[in-house]
Parts: structure tokens; sequence; C-alpha cells
């Protein structure tokens, strides 16, 4: 058990991984999507917060270290599932349970002290969103090529 009560030394990685967060949650929402502006700062500041609650009672044992590492990926996982719907024979939100989990790495990654992994992160993740966005084609376009030809050509 810890002898100190500091709340800077914590303070300070929550805080830049909300802020990491914050421009992802902020995309989804604008998509409308299931998960979004509260959502992603949540899931990385508590990803941060569980790494940065053990870091110093565990830092001696990587390998109880990596379990709750383990279990932060888990619950992530869990979660992001949650964003998955299927619908008409579609799956929407995986792109927003992927960028749950991304988020999740930014919180890790910022309580670990890699801020610089947490921002690559990040910016990936947003060029993923305003790169790809465009090119994914709309969903009229792809359902139209399927009720086209739903046994494939026809055979004369």
């Amino acid at each position: 058990m810890r002898d100190t009560f500091a709340i800077l030394p914590h303070l300070i990685p929550i805080a830049i991984a909300y802020c990491l967060a914050l421009p992802i949650g902020w995309n989804r929402e604008r998509q409308e999507r299931s998960a979004g502006l509260r959502t992603f700062p949540l899931v990385a500041v508590a990803s941060c917060g569980f790494v940065q609650a053990v870091e110093g009672t565990l830092a001696h044992d990587l390998s109880a270290l990596a379990r709750v590492l383990e279990g932060v990926i888990a619950g992530i996982g869990f979660l992001g599932g949650g964003a998955i719907l299927q619908q008409r024979g579609s799956v929407k939100g995986t792109a927003t349970a992927a960028s749950l989990w991304v988020t999740g790495a930014v919180g890790v990654a910022v309580g670990l002290g890699s801020f610089d992994v947490a921002v690559v992160l990040t910016a990936f993740t947003l060029l993923t969103f305003w790169i790809m966005a465009p090119l994914k084609p709309n969903p009229g376009e792809r359902g139209k090529e399927e009720r086209a030809e739903p046994n494939g050509p026809a055979l004369d």
C-alpha cells in the first residue's frame, strides 16, 4: 500500500488520455454511432486509471501487471462487442468497436508513460476515419448490388 496521497501525478496522464480520446469520440458522435462523445473519453480514462492504480504496487511483479492489462483489454473487447449490431443481413458498429479498443490502448499507453504511442494511435485512428470514410460505399449501393443478383448471375 502506498503511503502518499498525490493527485497531480495521476491527474496529468488521465487528462492526457481524456484529451486524446475526445476527438475520436467527437468523430463517432458526429457520425451518430452507438458510442460517442462521452463513451470514448471514459474508456481512455478508465484504462489509464487501471494502469495508474496498480503501477506502483505491481511494478515489481510484471506478470501481475500483465494480468491487469489482460483484464482491461478483455473488458474493452466486451464493451466493443456491445457496439456491434446485426441488422437485415448487415453488420454495423465494427469501426466503433475497433475504435473503442484503440481508445483503451490509448489510455493504457498513457498510463504506462508511452505518450508517443498514445499520440500515434490517436492520429492513425482519426486518419482512418477521415481518409477512409469517403471511400466507403453508401449503404444503399452495397444493398442494391446484393439484391440485383441474390443467387449470382442468371444462366440461360
